[in-house]
């Protein structure tokens, strides 16, 4: 019988079933022809699924390293998942003190040293690229007065010249930044810390490391915000006129019993600016009453936990338990230290140990509430195994083989640092809606100015 091309396909061959050819047409034939074919199609769809799950265990076993990439997943080797991490949440420090390398060593002179070669501190351009750094708050440091020979009095009345030193440590940081463009972008919100990690820069944040530098005066700290400095750090390792010190190893005689009362209005101030309230080096009474005054988030730059380390620089556990979101605490970062005096007895320093500060400390305040504040060039030796700023990954991935996922350690390395800072910068701006105007409280010990009552 002739065919017109279209019965074809649809009867098949002869002898194969074929329900628009089969003479039986009965309810149970159809009923069997049907099951039939079911059991055929399921057969068919097992064995390509499992054939596809093969290859998809397969495929992870041997690929996982460049499937797992499209999949936002880390590999399973710790040192590799650091370095994939840190390619999307580089290191943020709280901490560096580049600017004091340059002070202490080359007298401020830019033009003695190349970033782009190896120097003799802890910190370059190559370093910093290898250690996959994406910003840091360049630390604008000068020593207490007594710590730099001077005495600046019972009362921090005699000139010492602080100010004109703090002003000459944001000078080189700037020039530094503005020396190596192509490496640094100076930063001074979080959504610039942002964007100069997108344009592959490093991020450059400025930090007063100690409120002595401040002149006892609160116009120095808005001249300072000014100039781009985005937190200060209320006391250094000793008393001023705005709160007493934690000391160093072991802790000093206080004169204020925490915050004076030109501290509390320091710290309205700093909040009404949207400089942030670092709290390293402080007394552990001047930390709580921090705490309890402050209306924006806070952060530790550089310090550890007194529980792994007794040692007075670093903070204890009823005053990290004050850390967190829910009601009655404070948002903030403890950026972890990696000085060796301040996480181990002598001779034991090494990554294994910063780690355990830096699991204790979350183990308290959550994952959220953690983050690196290394003090690299403001130390003399570091832990073994975080010798200089391209080790950050070698402590990413202990911690990764500790157990923490790629959420927690991007958190660590800078997005809680950077949740804080957006923090700060939400109560100044609503500060500033209300209208809450400019502290102008002078310091009550001061006699060059009248004494004004309003």
């Amino acid at each position: 019988m002739a065919t017109n091309g279209e019965r074809d396909p649809l009867l098949g061959p002869p002898g194969e079933p074929n329900f628009a050819r089969d003479t039986d047409l009965s309810e149970h034939a159809a009923k069997r022809a049907v099951e039939r074919r079911a059991a055929v199609i399921r057969a068919v769809t097992h064995g390509v699924l499992t054939v596809a799950f093969v290859a998809a265990l397969l495929s992870m076993f041997f690929l996982w390293d460049k499937v797992g990439r499209f999949a936002g997943a880390l590999p399973k080797d710790p040192e590799k998942a650091a370095h994939r991490l840190l390619e999307s949440a580089p290191v943020i420090d709280g901490h560096i003190d580049l600017p004091e390398f340059a002070r202490s060593v080359y007298g401020n002179n830019i033009t003695a040293f190349d970033l782009n070669t190896p120097t003799p501190g802890h910190v370059d351009i190559p370093r910093l690229k290898k250690g996959q750094v994406g910003g840091f708050f360049w630390s604008v440091f000068v020593n207490c007065p007594a710590h730099a020979g001077l005495d600046d009095g019972p009362d921090f009345l005699k000139a010492t010249w602080r100010v004109r030193d703090t002003l000459e440590q944001i000078d080189v940081a700037k020039l530094l930044i503005n020396r190596y463009p192509e490496t640094f972008q100076l930063a001074t919100t979080s959504d610039e810390v942002k964007s100069a990690i997108a344009d592959g820069k490093i991020a450059s944040l400025l930090g007063v490391e100690g409120a002595h530098q401040l002149g006892n005066s609160l116009a120095v700290l808005r001249q300072y915000h000014e100039l781009g400095v985005r937190y200060v750090t209320l006391t250094h390792m000793c008393n001023n006129a705005f709160a007493d010190s934690g000391g160093y190893l072991t802790p000093i005689e206080t004169k204020w019993g925490g915050l004076s009362p030109l501290g509390y209005k320091l710290i309205e101030e700093m909040n009404r600016l949207g400089v942030i309230v670092d709290l390293s080096h402080t007394s552990d009474e001047t930390a709580r009453q921090a705490l309890k005054h402050t209306k924006a988030p806070v952060i530790w730059s550089h310090s550890s936990a007194r529980s792994v380390h007794n040692v007075a620089r670093n903070v204890p556990d009823d005053i990290l338990e004050l850390v967190g979101t829910t009601d009655g605490k404070v948002d903030g970062v403890i950026m972890v230290n990696f000085a060796p005096q301040f996480v181990a007895d002598e001779g034991k320093a090494n990554v294994q140990v910063v780690a355990d500060h830096v699991d204790h400390i979350a183990n308290i305040t959550g994952k959220a509430h953690v983050g690196l504040g290394s003090d690299y060039d403001g130390i003399e030796s570091t832990p073994e195994g975080l010798e200089d700023v391209s080790k950050y990954p070698a402590l990413v991935a202990e911690l990764y083989s500790r157990g923490w996922n790629r959420f927690e350690l991007a958190g660590l390395t800078g997005r809680n640092l950077l949740r804080v800072i957006a923090g700060v910068e939400r109560v100044a701006a609503n500060l500033q809606a209300h209208g809450v105007p400019p502290a102008l409280d002078i310091y009550d010990k001061r006699t060059d100015l009248p004494k004004y009552e309003l």
